[in-house]
Order: structure tokens, then C-alpha cells, then sequence
């Protein structure tokens, strides 16, 4: 078994941090220190409790109806959380579904342990809205995980509560797990919020971070949520030999944001849907794009249409390198590379510059 870097985060590598606009993050606007209002001197530098401190996992559980604290492990971003679940979960031939796109990891990593993974696919074709069925002809008596990510990263798709549940049922009955990623769940509005998805079942583990909805991915700052002893059980052992325990900085910084949580998510909800009517607004006059318009979250997964005689490629490093504004291949998703990731979490203006960046790259190559 080994382990392949992921070709989203060479890109990122390559660009991020040489560009003006960047408008492929897919964050709300990233918090400065300054932001979050703390007073980092009289925090101590040790080592912290393996599952997280205290205080933070008791203010994520409020989160979790019927959870409480006992029920989370505080993880070094929802990558680390994925790592030591699927760890945890699976062994070398083991099946795996993983829906498909999403964040590299979620496949990578079962791909790495020696699993047999299948992609459940979001079609364009069908609002890249998750089909339950589809995955009911795809779960087997040898498969040992679901992989769901809703909102989903890249497409902002969104499954609904009964298909929800209809797939915590499925699992059940194949006594089989859920890995639900919901990294993005507090970017719905109140009345468009999913009920946190372990609390459904003990054979579903919720994952999620304070990177995308709070705008602190530099804090790493993760967590798994279970009702199942195993799971967590698991993670801790797990964990211990990857980081031990979590940042002392990381968790002050997490805990003081979530008791004013309530400001900090009007304000980015605020700016996703200010900024998505821009991107709509953009969407509507043009001719050479397509997209399906997300349902919740900060990001979309637009394409350049078939009959445009380009490379898309070119016109992602062209526009980098040249226009130095930043957008993210859908091959870095193992998708076809006319699709790409816009993000909308930045300041408005950054948003408007970047997109006609992007027109003026796809015209001078199609000229």
C-alpha cells in the first residue's frame, strides 16, 4: 500500500500563492487573529486531551442532538477525521463507496489502504443531485463503507432528508457504516439545515471542520462525531499515531469562535448569497459556460461548453499566469477537465475581477 499526492493540492501549490484573485478557495473569506478576538499570551503550549479539550467538544456536541461531548474526537482538520475513520474501518480488499466528485481524500485515502473503491457518480445531467437507487444497486454484502459528502464539495449540491435517511436505512440494513462529510452544513439557512447525520444512527460517523463555514482552515481544526464506542475508540488509537493531541492555539481560537458562533455564520451566510447572485447574474450572460447553480455552500462546478475549440487546461494556467486569478480543474477531481471549481467566499470585487479574467483567458485562446 502507498500513498499518492493528490493532484488538488499540487495545484494549489502551484498557484495559490501566486495570484491576486482568487476565486477557486472553498472557504468563506479566510479570519485573521485580529477577527477572532483572543488573547493568545496566556495560553499554555502543552500537550492537550487526545479527544479534544473539553470545553470545545462539548460546544460542538449542542450540534448533535442526543450527543454529547463523550460522543466527539476533535481531529487535525476533517482530513485527519477521515483518515482515522476510514483507518479504523476498513482493510486491504475491503469494499468502499465513495461519491464522486468530492474532496480527493475521501477516495485517495481507501484507495491507499488497498480497498476496492467505487465512485458513486453526480451527473451533471441530473442537477449532480445524488440518486438513491444508484447507490442501492451499488451496495453489496462485501462493502464496509458509504462515503457521502453534502453539501458537496465541488458542486454544492444538496441530498435531501428523506434521501438522507433513505441512506442511513440502506446502511443499516447491510450493517455497514457512513462516513458523512457535512463540512458544509451550517452554510444552509435554518430552514434548509439537514439534522446532523450521526445523530441518526450509531452506524454513521458525521465529519466536519472549522475551515469552510468559519473561514479558519489555517487553525486545522477538525472533528468526528459517533454514537458508536468502536468508532471512537478507533479514532483515539488511531490518532495517537498520527498527532498524539491537537493544537493548544487551534482549539482556544475554535472554542472562542463557537460561542459567537451565531455572528460569525450570519455573516458568512450574508456573503455566500450576496456573492452567489453575482456568480448567477455572471452565469446568465454567458455563452461559452454552463453550470448546474448550487444549492448550498461556497462553491460551484461550472464547464466550458463542448463545441469551444480549446484546451481547458490552457485556459486554467492561462489565466493563473498571466491573469493571476485562480480557479481549480475538474481533473484535479477526476473529472472531465472542461468542468472547473469557482468558490465564492471572497470580497465581492475579487469575485467580479476574477470572472472576467476568466472570459478574457477563454477568448484569447479560443480567438
Amino acid at each position: 500500500m502507498w500513498f499518492n499526492r493528490m493532484e488538488l493540492e499540487i495545484w494549489f501549490d502551484r498557484y495559490q500563492y501566486a495570484i491576486d484573485y482568487d476565486i477557486g478557495e472553498s472557504a468563506v473569506k479566510t479570519l485573521s487573529v485580529k477577527d477572532v478576538d483572543i488573547d493568545l499570551e496566556k495560553i499554555l503550549l502543552r500537550y492537550g486531551y487526545h479527544t479534544g479539550h473539553p470545553d470545545l467538544r462539548e460546544a460542538l456536541a449542542e450540534q448533535y442532538p442526543g450527543l454529547s461531548g463523550d460522543h466527539i474526537v476533535v481531529t487535525t482538520g476533517a482530513s485527519e477525521a477521515n483518515f482515522v475513520v476510514v483507518s479504523a474501518l476498513v482493510k486491504p480488499g475491503d469494499h468502499v463507496i465513495v461519491e464522486h466528485p468530492n474532496y480527493p481524500s475521501l477516495y485517495e485515502v481507501p484507495r491507499s489502504l488497498g480497498c476496492d473503491v467505487s465512485l458513486y457518480a453526480l451527473k451533471f445531467e441530473n442537477q449532480f443531485r445524488p440518486d438513491v437507487d444508484e447507490l442501492k444497486r451499488m451496495i453489496t454484502p462485501q462493502t464496509k463503507l458509504v462515503s457521502l459528502t453534502h453539501p458537496n464539495n465541488p458542486t454544492g449540491s444538496m441530498i435531501s432528508e428523506e434521501d438522507l435517511h433513505k441512506v442511513v436505512e440502506l446502511v443499516e440494513a447491510y450493517d455497514t457504516f457512513l462516513l458523512f462529510d457535512e463540512t458544509y452544513r451550517e452554510m444552509a439557512s435554518d430552514e434548509n439545515l439537514l439534522p446532523p447525520a450521526a445523530s441518526l444512527s450509531p452506524k454513521v460517523i458525521s465529519i466536519a471542520s472549522m475551515s469552510k463555514c468559519y473561514g479558519l482552515p489555517g487553525i486545522r481544526t477538525g472533528w468526528l462525531a459517533a454514537k458508536s464506542p468502536f468508532i471512537l475508540d478507533s479514532a483515539v488509537a488511531i490518532k495517537e499515531q498520527l498527532s498524539i493531541s491537537n493544537n493548544s492555539l487551534s482549539e482556544e481560537i475554535a472554542l472562542s469562535v463557537l460561542r459567537r458562533k451565531d455572528k460569525f455564520l450570519t455573516d458568512a451566510r450574508s456573503r455566500i448569497e450576496s456573492n452567489l447572485e453575482l456568480v448567477a447574474d455572471w452565469m446568465s450572460k454567458q455563452t461559452d459556460f454552463e453550470w448546474v447553480c448550487p444549492e448550498v455552500g461556497v462553491v460551484c462546478f461550472p464547464r466550458i461548453k463542448k463545441d469551444m475549440n480549446v484546451n481547458p487546461e490552457e485556459v486554467y494556467r492561462l489565466l493563473a499566469e498571466k491573469y493571476r486569478t485562480f480557479v481549480v480543474p475538474g481533473r484535479c477531481f477526476e473529472m472531465d477537465e472542461r468542468h472547473f471549481r469557482i468558490g465564492f467566499g471572497a470580497d465581492a470585487g475579487v469575485i467580479e475581477k476574477g470572472l472576467s479574467h476568466l472570459n478574457k483567458a477563454l477568448n484569447e485562446l479560443s480567438s
